[in-house]
Formats: C-alpha cells, structure tokens, sequence
C-alpha cells in the first residue's frame, strides 16, 4: 500500500514531465496491463489501484522547448528520498524472506532464485535512485547495464519455462531456448571490451525484442485463457514492461553512438 502511494504521487508528477519516448515504450503500462489487473483481482482478491494505470494510459509528455515547473525539483527529490526510506525496507524484508526460504523456515510457492531475482531488481533500483539524488546520471557503464538486464531476461525465461503446464511442450521450449540464448549472450557481454560494446548492444536488442514478441503473444494467450500454466497475466504483463524497458535503454545508447 505504501508503494502503491508513492507509485501515484510519481504518476501525478509525471504529467507533462516525462518524454514522448518513456511513453511510447510501454515501459509503465502495456495496452494489457488493466486487463490483467481486473483478471488477477477477479481470480486471487487482491486489491489493486486501477485508476494509477488508467492515469499512466492517459499520460501526456513534455515538449522538448518546455521548460519544468521550478517546483518539479524539489518535488521528485523529496519523493525520491521517501522512496529511498521505504526501499530499505523492502530489501531488507525480501533478505529476510529469501533467508528463511533456503533454510527451510519457511514454505512458498515462489521460487528461491525468483525472490533472490527480485531482491536485485530492488537493489539495482536502489542505485538508481541515489545516483538521481547525487544529480547524476548512472554510474553504471552500458555494457554493466546490458549484463544485469541479459541476467534478469534470462531468469524471465526460465520463471516462464517453469510456471508453464507441462503440456505446452512448444511453450516450453522456445522459453528454453530463449534462457540458452540469453546465458550465451550475458557471457558476451561479460567478456565484451570497449571496442565490442555497438555491436554487442545490436545483438542484446536482437535478442530482446524477440523475446518481448514472445512475452506479448505469452500475455494475450493467459488472457484469453488460451495458455495452460500457473503463470498470472499481471506477472507476464510485468516481464513485458520489463523487456520494454531494455529495448528503450539499448535503443538510447544506439542512438547517441551515431551522433
């Protein structure tokens, strides 16, 4: 509830603040997220802020000539240190919980390499944030961003893979084959030196819109009820945004290489 708050303080904010690029990337919402949150609140009784989606839908971006209100500043470094706050909470709880999931203190459904997948995420957006409160831009170099994002897609696939039916043999192995590729590619990037960083990007692009095209079709299928698995729509919507907030980062960097 708490990060729900902040979520529609940050969306209020956004308004006419945020680029037409953040928009269209559907990095925030998918023409399918409201759909699954009605699905998952109608099958498990979770309640869930649908009006925050319906706002981020409807979001409008700055103009480049804009200039921000004087007042935006403050606003997102006061929000950004409460997230801050509330952030050093959650990473501490998912240490705690992941803790008592491999000492078998304590029973789950989600797997430990899943609680361990999400407690980086947390950290990572943690880094994030204290680099916006230092005003400055990440410290992490691209090719450092594109092995923590080859890691996370590649986990993607692999949670896929397992939260499908046993039956959809061809599911299956297309996500299987997506972990494969994206373990070949996170070594690649690993082993990537300054020199090899375009060409790497071009291929981890490749790669990830192939997937975001699997995720989608992945997304539409549970929603129509058309895919056998325990995978919820909203947990795939997720994956989605995810994918397609990689493809924005590594089209962003494509770019200013050309200039």
């Amino acid at each position: 509830m708490s990060f729900e708050s902040l979520l529609k303080e940050a969306t209020n904010l956004a308004r006419g603040n945020i680029s037409k690029g953040a928009i269209e990337s559907n990095e925030f919402v998918t023409p399918y997220t409201l759909d699954a949150e009605m699905k998952v609140e109608s099958l498990f009784g979770a309640c869930i802020n649908k009006d925050i989606t319906k706002e981020q839908l409807n979001l409008k971006s700055r103009k480049e000539a804009e200039l921000y209100s004087h007042h935006i500043e403050g606003q997102v470094y006061d929000l950004n240190n409460r997230i801050i706050n509330l952030l050093m909470d959650l990473i501490k709880f998912k240490e705690d919980l992941l803790s008592n999931v491999l000492d078998c203190k304590l029973a789950t459904f989600i797997y430990p390499e899943m609680l361990d997948h999400l407690l980086q995420e947390a950290k990572f957006y943690m880094e994030l944030l204290l680099d916006l409160q230092d005003r400055e831009t990440s410290k992490k170099e691209i090719l450092e961003k594109q092995i923590f994002w080859n890691h996370i897609m590649e986990e993607h696939s692999l949670f896929i893979r397992g939260y499908l039916d046993p039956s959809e043999k061809e599911l299956i192995k297309k996500a299987n084959e997506f972990a494969e590729l994206f373990e070949k590619l996170l070594k690649e990037t690993k082993e990537a030196d300054k020199k090899d960083v375009k060409k790497v990007t071009e291929k981890n692009l490749k790669a990830t819109e192939d997937l975001k095209k699997f995720k989608e079709e992945g997304t539409k299928g549970l929603l129509k009820c058309e895919i056998k698995g325990i995978l919820n729509p909203l947990l795939a919507d997720h994956v989605l945004r995810e994918a397609n907030r990689y493809i924005r980062l590594l089209k962003e960097y494509l770019k200013k290489d050309k200039k």
